[in-house]
């Protein structure tokens, strides 16, 4: 039965090869997709910013030539400056913001480069070039980074462009790294077995359980596997893990080791050999400093932005909440920050008058008053008009201000009310340690359809794994969600 099972799921000998290359097919179709960005860039450029003539660059001491050869430098220049910060690394590429972080880092040593020749060279370098189409080819660079991810992420939630991986580890490990899989949507993992010893049931959530510790290499082979993920047991050690490699290798097969720590981001995490072991380093989470100045300075320079921008759109609402029915138009309620500080929240009014009066008894009524995430299913307060703002979160905008006085921050954990943050342990008190933000990585993951257990996992991650980079990249997430809210947005 099992080798039957084992040749339906079989796949053809290039659907096999196609598994194992697709990280380097993938990082080969970058290369094209950066050099079109690149040359769209500057062929704009040369139309739009520079005169139908021939245009000339000259310096002391050195030769005349056009400005066209420049931009054609420029251009290789940026394209090796990419493959020099490993933009396209196999290991990162369509997942996680260190991808679009090299790809900022790579433009603007580009950026370095151009303005030092410039300076000690004495050349006349339009500042258009570098006020403007370098910017701009870095934006869309990640932009067309982000496009291709949305792209292998619908492949992969068809299976396609995945690696067929085998979990091997004690049941309750494995266990675990399943669950961690399988809740995250499109992370190129297809994993079609279990490698355990004595687990009693045929599957582990859902995986089949295909054999024992000693069985992983015929699993392999039996199950055309081309990973193996090694969750971690006492019965394995660096022998047999060693020898491990060695045939999996033999295989032109990947070999992944799960480490025990969890929710932890790859930037904090550093590998150092130590007398033959490859030892790993976690570095402690940090948003003081300069981090900080950085993340206030952006809190600052988009909240006035969007206040300017957003401004029409917040007056026709104020003006449909007045319309719809008696009551204020914006709402204030205290909410919990940074540090355990109390500050005042505002929002639209998005419900009835004494809505908050009603909210301990429904809250009672589905037996989650003792919850510390104080949502109410099909909430019966919320007025017309208030269940489309909060749809779109439209009755969100006005915390454009509490983040233009500093009290939130554009991305961050939500501010809960005392009530909530009074049934806080230890584990969640650490979402306090950041300034709550209008938006965060728990709401562009799932919003209301989310349990207290991975809301909370969500922000801790967040606060223990801050980068400038995830911010834009949760800010964007968020506009999308806003855009074309999903059937969780309540």
């Amino acid at each position: 039965m099992a080798s039957g099972d084992a040749r339906a799921r079989r796949p053809s000998v290039r659907a096999r090869r196609s598994a194992r290359d697709w990280p380097s097919l993938y990082a080969g179709w970058l290369v094209y997709s950066d050099l079109f960005v690149i040359v769209l860039v500057f062929g704009l450029f040369r139309v739009i910013a520079m005169p139908p003539r021939r245009v000339d660059i000259t310096w002391e001491g050195g030769p005349t030539i056009a400005y066209t050869f420049l931009l054609f430098v420029v251009a290789g220049l940026w394209l090796l400056a990419l493959a020099v910060f490993d933009t396209r690394d196999r290991h990162i590429v369509g997942s996680g913001p260190l991808e679009y972080a090299r790809i900022a880092n790579a433009s603007l040593a580009v950026f370095t480069v151009v303005v030092a020749f410039a300076y000690f060279f004495r050349v006349e370098v339009s500042r258009l070039l570098l006020l403007i189409a370098l910017p701009v080819g870095a934006v869309l660079l990640i932009v067309s980074r982000w496009l291709w991810r949305q792209w292998l992420r619908g492949q992969q939630k068809k299976l396609k462009y995945v690696y067929r991986a085998l979990v091997l580890g004690e049941a309750a490990k494995a266990a675990h790294l399943v669950r961690a899989i399988h809740r995250t949507p499109a992370t190129g993992f297809d994993l079609i077995g279990v490698v355990t010893d004595g687990h009693p049931n045929p599957d582990i959530r859902g995986v089949p359980v295909v054999g024992g510790f000693a069985d992983v290499i015929r699993a392999m082979d039996a199950f055309d596997a081309d990973t193996v993920i090694v969750a971690g047991s006492a019965q394995i050690d660096p022998l047999v893990l060693r020898r491990l490699g060695w045939a999996v290798a033999d295989r032109d097969a990947n070999l992944v080791v799960a480490p025990e720590l969890t929710d932890v981001a790859g930037p904090r995490i550093h590998s150092r050999a130590v007398a033959g072991l490859p030892l790993v380093y976690v570095d402690f989470p940090a948003l003081e400093g300069y981090r900080r100045f950085v993340k206030r300075a952006f809190d600052i320079i988009v909240s006035c932005l969007g206040i300017i921008l957003l401004s029409p759109v917040m007056l026709a609402t104020a003006i449909a909440i007045r319309v719809d029915g008696p009551g204020t138009v914006l709402y204030r309620q205290t909410r919990i920050g940074r540090r355990g500080v109390p500050f005042g929240m505002f929002k639209f009014r998005s419900m009835i008058a004494g809505a908050d009066d009603q909210l301990a008894s429904l809250l009672d009524l589905q037996g989650t008053i003792d919850r510390p995430l104080h949502k109410v299913i099909d909430d019966p307060r919320i007025t017309r008009v208030g269940r489309f703002i909060r749809k779109h979160s439209l009755d969100e905008l006005p915390q454009l201000f509490n983040v233009l006085v500093g009290s939130m921050s554009l991305v961050g954990p939500r501010p809960q009310r005392e009530a909530e943050v009074v049934l806080y342990d230890d584990v969640a008190e650490r979402r306090l340690l950041v300034k709550p933000g209008m938006s965060g990585l728990w709401q562009v993951s799932g919003r209301s359809s989310l349990s207290w257990e991975d809301a909370i996992r969500l922000d801790l991650y967040y606060v223990e794994n801050w980068s400038f980079m995830q911010d834009v990249q949760i800010l964007f997430r968020t506009v999308r969600a806003v855009v074309a809210p999903g059937s969780d947005a309540r």
